[in-house]
Protein backbone atom coordinates (compact mmCIF):
# COMPACT_ATOMS: atom_id res chain seq x y z
CA UNK A 1 0.00 0.00 0.00
CA UNK A 2 1.11 3.19 -1.12
CA UNK A 3 1.36 6.35 1.36
CA UNK A 4 -1.40 8.68 -0.77
CA UNK A 5 0.24 11.59 0.30
CA UNK A 6 3.52 10.04 -2.39
CA UNK A 7 1.08 9.88 -5.41
CA UNK A 8 1.03 13.41 -6.28
CA UNK A 9 4.94 12.90 -6.76
CA UNK A 10 4.00 10.71 -9.49
CA UNK A 11 3.25 11.78 -13.11
CA UNK A 12 -0.11 11.45 -14.34
CA UNK A 13 1.20 7.82 -16.27
CA UNK A 14 3.07 6.44 -13.24
CA UNK A 15 0.11 7.38 -10.72
CA UNK A 16 -2.72 5.67 -11.97
CA UNK A 17 -0.58 2.19 -12.49
CA UNK A 18 -0.04 2.55 -8.87
CA UNK A 19 -3.16 3.37 -7.84
CA UNK A 20 -4.65 0.25 -9.96
CA UNK A 21 -2.13 -1.86 -8.28
CA UNK A 22 -2.78 -0.52 -5.03
CA UNK A 23 -6.97 -1.22 -5.20
CA UNK A 24 -5.84 -4.59 -6.51
CA UNK A 25 -4.19 -5.01 -2.97
CA UNK A 26 -6.98 -3.70 -1.20
CA UNK A 27 -9.72 -6.24 -2.77
CA UNK A 28 -7.72 -8.72 -2.11
CA UNK A 29 -6.92 -7.89 1.41
CA UNK A 30 -10.92 -7.12 1.69
CA UNK A 31 -11.56 -11.12 0.70
CA UNK A 32 -9.27 -12.16 3.13
CA UNK A 33 -6.24 -13.56 0.93
CA UNK A 34 -3.80 -10.88 0.26
CA UNK A 35 -0.17 -11.87 -1.04
CA UNK A 36 2.20 -11.64 1.59
CA UNK A 37 3.54 -7.70 2.68
CA UNK A 38 0.35 -6.14 0.72
CA UNK A 39 -1.80 -6.37 3.97
CA UNK A 40 -3.04 -3.17 4.99
CA UNK A 41 -0.73 -1.33 7.56
CA UNK A 42 -1.88 2.14 8.06
CA UNK A 43 -2.66 2.01 11.67
CA UNK A 44 -3.54 5.45 11.93
CA UNK A 45 -6.71 5.04 9.37
CA UNK A 46 -8.90 2.41 8.83
CA UNK A 47 -8.72 0.71 5.73
CA UNK A 48 -12.72 1.73 4.85
CA UNK A 49 -10.78 5.63 5.07
CA UNK A 50 -7.74 4.37 3.18
CA UNK A 51 -10.00 3.44 0.63
CA UNK A 52 -12.37 6.42 0.57
CA UNK A 53 -8.89 9.10 0.31
CA UNK A 54 -7.76 7.14 -2.64
CA UNK A 55 -10.75 6.66 -4.47
CA UNK A 56 -10.83 10.54 -4.15
CA UNK A 57 -7.57 10.99 -5.74
CA UNK A 58 -9.35 8.84 -8.79
CA UNK A 59 -12.22 11.21 -8.79
CA UNK A 60 -9.87 14.39 -9.50
CA UNK A 61 -7.83 12.47 -12.89
CA UNK A 62 -8.77 14.58 -15.92
CA UNK A 63 -8.93 11.91 -17.85
CA UNK A 64 -11.93 9.79 -15.84
CA UNK A 65 -15.22 10.19 -17.72
CA UNK A 66 -17.61 12.31 -15.92
CA UNK A 67 -20.12 9.76 -15.73
CA UNK A 68 -17.61 7.32 -13.82
CA UNK A 69 -16.49 10.21 -11.31
CA UNK A 70 -20.08 10.51 -10.70
CA UNK A 71 -20.70 6.86 -10.10
CA UNK A 72 -17.57 6.88 -7.96
CA UNK A 73 -18.51 9.56 -5.91
CA UNK A 74 -22.16 7.87 -5.11
CA UNK A 75 -19.99 4.58 -4.13
CA UNK A 76 -17.83 6.75 -1.44
CA UNK A 77 -20.59 8.46 0.05
CA UNK A 78 -23.25 5.66 0.13
CA UNK A 79 -24.57 4.85 3.71
CA UNK A 80 -23.78 1.37 3.43
CA UNK A 81 -20.36 2.02 1.87
CA UNK A 82 -18.70 -1.14 0.45
CA UNK A 83 -15.08 -1.37 0.02
CA UNK A 84 -14.76 -4.45 -2.58
CA UNK A 85 -16.82 -2.34 -5.17
CA UNK A 86 -15.51 0.93 -4.82
CA UNK A 87 -11.93 -1.15 -5.66
CA UNK A 88 -13.35 -2.75 -8.20
CA UNK A 89 -14.99 0.34 -9.96
CA UNK A 90 -11.75 2.34 -9.35
CA UNK A 91 -9.00 -0.21 -10.70
CA UNK A 92 -10.97 -1.02 -13.59
CA UNK A 93 -11.99 2.95 -14.31
CA UNK A 94 -8.23 3.13 -14.09
CA UNK A 95 -7.39 0.45 -16.23
CA UNK A 96 -9.78 1.89 -19.28
CA UNK A 97 -7.90 5.21 -19.11
CA UNK A 98 -4.80 3.38 -19.38
CA UNK A 99 -6.14 1.33 -22.29
CA UNK A 100 -5.56 -2.13 -20.10
CA UNK A 101 -8.32 -4.29 -20.12
CA UNK A 102 -9.21 -7.42 -18.26
CA UNK A 103 -9.29 -9.59 -21.41
CA UNK A 104 -6.48 -9.06 -24.52
CA UNK A 105 -7.62 -10.80 -27.13
CA UNK A 106 -6.88 -10.75 -31.20
CA UNK A 107 -9.96 -12.56 -32.90
CA UNK A 108 -10.31 -12.57 -36.47
CA UNK A 109 -13.93 -11.77 -37.89
CA UNK A 110 -14.81 -13.96 -40.25
CA UNK A 111 -16.58 -12.11 -43.42
CA UNK A 112 -20.46 -12.79 -44.14
CA UNK A 113 -20.41 -12.54 -47.30
CA UNK A 114 -23.69 -14.51 -47.63
CA UNK A 115 -26.74 -12.13 -48.98
CA UNK A 116 -29.69 -13.85 -45.98
CA UNK A 117 -27.01 -12.33 -43.44
CA UNK A 118 -29.21 -9.64 -43.05
CA UNK A 119 -31.20 -8.00 -40.07
CA UNK A 120 -33.97 -8.69 -42.06
CA UNK A 121 -34.24 -12.17 -42.30
CA UNK A 122 -33.24 -12.27 -37.96
CA UNK A 123 -35.63 -14.75 -36.10
CA UNK A 124 -36.33 -13.70 -32.71
CA UNK A 125 -38.09 -14.13 -29.69
CA UNK A 126 -40.37 -11.53 -29.21
CA UNK A 127 -39.74 -9.56 -25.49
CA UNK A 128 -36.60 -11.82 -24.53
CA UNK A 129 -34.08 -9.62 -23.69
CA UNK A 130 -30.42 -9.68 -21.88
CA UNK A 131 -29.38 -7.07 -19.56
CA UNK A 132 -25.41 -6.74 -18.85
CA UNK A 133 -24.41 -4.88 -15.90
CA UNK A 134 -20.85 -3.56 -15.82
CA UNK A 135 -19.17 -6.18 -18.40
CA UNK A 136 -15.26 -4.98 -18.38
CA UNK A 137 -13.91 -7.59 -20.54
CA UNK A 138 -14.38 -6.35 -24.35
CA UNK A 139 -14.04 -10.30 -25.21
CA UNK A 140 -16.76 -10.64 -23.05
CA UNK A 141 -19.55 -7.89 -23.81
CA UNK A 142 -18.91 -9.18 -27.53
CA UNK A 143 -19.39 -12.89 -26.71
CA UNK A 144 -22.53 -12.14 -25.16
CA UNK A 145 -23.63 -10.10 -28.55
CA UNK A 146 -22.84 -13.14 -30.43
CA UNK A 147 -24.55 -15.62 -27.97
CA UNK A 148 -27.95 -13.12 -27.41
CA UNK A 149 -28.15 -13.09 -31.38
CA UNK A 150 -27.65 -17.14 -31.65
CA UNK A 151 -30.76 -17.78 -29.31
CA UNK A 152 -32.85 -15.35 -30.19
CA UNK A 153 -32.77 -12.52 -28.04
CA UNK A 154 -34.62 -9.38 -29.21
CA UNK A 155 -32.77 -6.55 -27.82
CA UNK A 156 -29.97 -6.11 -25.76
CA UNK A 157 -29.18 -3.41 -22.97
CA UNK A 158 -26.01 -2.29 -21.16
CA UNK A 159 -25.19 -0.60 -18.27
CA UNK A 160 -23.66 3.16 -18.13
CA UNK A 161 -20.62 1.44 -16.79
CA UNK A 162 -20.51 -1.26 -19.34
CA UNK A 163 -17.34 -1.43 -21.63
CA UNK A 164 -17.82 -0.31 -25.05
CA UNK A 165 -19.27 -2.63 -27.58
CA UNK A 166 -17.88 -0.96 -30.03
CA UNK A 167 -13.99 -1.34 -28.73
CA UNK A 168 -12.32 -3.51 -31.41
CA UNK A 169 -11.83 -6.43 -29.33
CA UNK A 170 -15.17 -6.89 -28.36
CA UNK A 171 -16.06 -6.05 -32.15
CA UNK A 172 -13.85 -8.97 -32.71
CA UNK A 173 -15.09 -11.48 -30.01
CA UNK A 174 -18.89 -10.22 -31.51
CA UNK A 175 -18.31 -11.69 -34.84
CA UNK A 176 -20.31 -9.11 -36.69
CA UNK A 177 -23.69 -9.66 -34.11
CA UNK A 178 -22.54 -6.02 -32.56
CA UNK A 179 -23.60 -4.89 -35.56
CA UNK A 180 -26.77 -6.55 -36.34
CA UNK A 181 -28.51 -6.77 -32.67
CA UNK A 182 -27.72 -2.95 -31.41
CA UNK A 183 -28.16 -2.16 -28.08
CA UNK A 184 -29.56 0.64 -25.65
CA UNK A 185 -27.35 1.98 -23.06
CA UNK A 186 -29.52 2.58 -19.62
CA UNK A 187 -30.07 2.56 -16.10
CA UNK A 188 -31.96 -0.21 -14.12
CA UNK A 189 -34.52 2.23 -13.56
CA UNK A 190 -34.91 2.60 -17.44
CA UNK A 191 -35.59 -0.57 -18.28
CA UNK A 192 -39.25 -1.71 -19.69
CA UNK A 193 -41.51 -2.08 -16.97
CA UNK A 194 -43.73 -4.17 -18.87
CA UNK A 195 -41.47 -6.82 -18.68
CA UNK A 196 -40.66 -9.65 -16.07
CA UNK A 197 -37.11 -8.95 -14.77
CA UNK A 198 -34.58 -11.87 -13.46
CA UNK A 199 -31.48 -11.98 -12.61
CA UNK A 200 -28.85 -14.79 -13.48
CA UNK A 201 -26.65 -15.40 -9.74
CA UNK A 202 -25.67 -17.67 -7.34
CA UNK A 203 -28.12 -18.38 -4.91
CA UNK A 204 -31.29 -18.72 -6.82
CA UNK A 205 -33.57 -21.33 -8.24
CA UNK A 206 -31.60 -24.11 -10.11
CA UNK A 207 -32.09 -23.85 -13.80
CA UNK A 208 -33.64 -26.88 -14.17
CA UNK A 209 -36.37 -25.66 -11.72
CA UNK A 210 -36.82 -22.10 -12.60
CA UNK A 211 -40.33 -20.89 -14.13
CA UNK A 212 -38.82 -19.22 -17.28
CA UNK A 213 -41.21 -16.32 -18.48
CA UNK A 214 -42.60 -16.23 -21.99
CA UNK A 215 -41.13 -12.47 -21.80
CA UNK A 216 -38.46 -10.91 -19.96
CA UNK A 217 -35.27 -9.66 -19.16
CA UNK A 218 -32.36 -11.23 -18.26
CA UNK A 219 -29.63 -9.37 -15.48
CA UNK A 220 -26.14 -10.53 -16.00
CA UNK A 221 -23.80 -9.29 -13.90
CA UNK A 222 -19.68 -8.35 -13.76
CA UNK A 223 -17.29 -10.64 -14.61
CA UNK A 224 -15.69 -10.27 -10.42
CA UNK A 225 -19.12 -9.13 -8.49
CA UNK A 226 -21.23 -10.15 -9.98
CA UNK A 227 -24.80 -8.60 -10.13
CA UNK A 228 -25.15 -5.68 -7.45
CA UNK A 229 -27.18 -5.30 -5.47
CA UNK A 230 -30.22 -2.32 -6.65
CA UNK A 231 -30.41 -5.17 -9.81
CA UNK A 232 -31.58 -7.93 -7.04
CA UNK A 233 -33.92 -5.37 -6.05
CA UNK A 234 -35.08 -4.65 -9.62
CA UNK A 235 -35.53 -8.67 -10.30
CA UNK A 236 -39.12 -8.99 -9.25
CA UNK A 237 -39.43 -12.07 -11.29
CA UNK A 238 -36.54 -13.72 -9.41
CA UNK A 239 -33.11 -15.26 -9.02
CA UNK A 240 -31.60 -18.40 -11.51
CA UNK A 241 -28.72 -20.47 -10.44
CA UNK A 242 -26.88 -22.73 -12.48
CA UNK A 243 -26.11 -25.95 -10.65
CA UNK A 244 -21.69 -27.01 -10.41
CA UNK A 245 -20.10 -29.40 -9.00
CA UNK A 246 -16.59 -28.54 -9.40
CA UNK A 247 -14.37 -27.07 -6.61
CA UNK A 248 -13.92 -24.15 -8.33
CA UNK A 249 -17.63 -23.41 -8.81
CA UNK A 250 -17.09 -20.83 -11.19
CA UNK A 251 -18.01 -19.88 -14.89
CA UNK A 252 -17.21 -17.33 -17.54
CA UNK A 253 -20.50 -14.69 -17.54
CA UNK A 254 -20.40 -15.33 -21.53
CA UNK A 255 -20.30 -19.30 -20.96
CA UNK A 256 -23.39 -18.77 -18.18
CA UNK A 257 -24.83 -16.58 -20.00
CA UNK A 258 -25.22 -19.32 -22.97
CA UNK A 259 -26.40 -22.11 -21.07
CA UNK A 260 -28.80 -19.58 -19.53
CA UNK A 261 -30.16 -19.25 -22.87
CA UNK A 262 -30.39 -22.71 -23.76
CA UNK A 263 -32.49 -23.45 -21.46
CA UNK A 264 -34.88 -20.34 -21.49
CA UNK A 265 -34.99 -21.01 -25.16
CA UNK A 266 -35.81 -24.47 -25.11
CA UNK A 267 -38.86 -23.92 -23.11
CA UNK A 268 -40.06 -21.20 -25.58
CA UNK A 269 -39.87 -23.74 -28.22
CA UNK A 270 -42.04 -26.27 -27.09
Amino acid sequence: MINPGKLFQLEPGQKRRKLALTFGELERDIAGIAEHGTEYNFPGMTRAEYTKNVARIVMDDPKLPESAAEELKKLIEAEDFDERRVCNFARNSLLAIIGTFPAEWDLVIAPHSNESFCVQNRKFFKGVSVYAEDIRSPFNIGSIFRTAEAMGCENVFISPNCTDPNQSRALRSGMGCIETLGYKRCSLEELPQDKPVFVLETGGTPITEFSFPKEGIVIIGSEELGVSPEALKRADYGRVSIPMTGLKASLNVGVAFGILMQAWVQLLSD
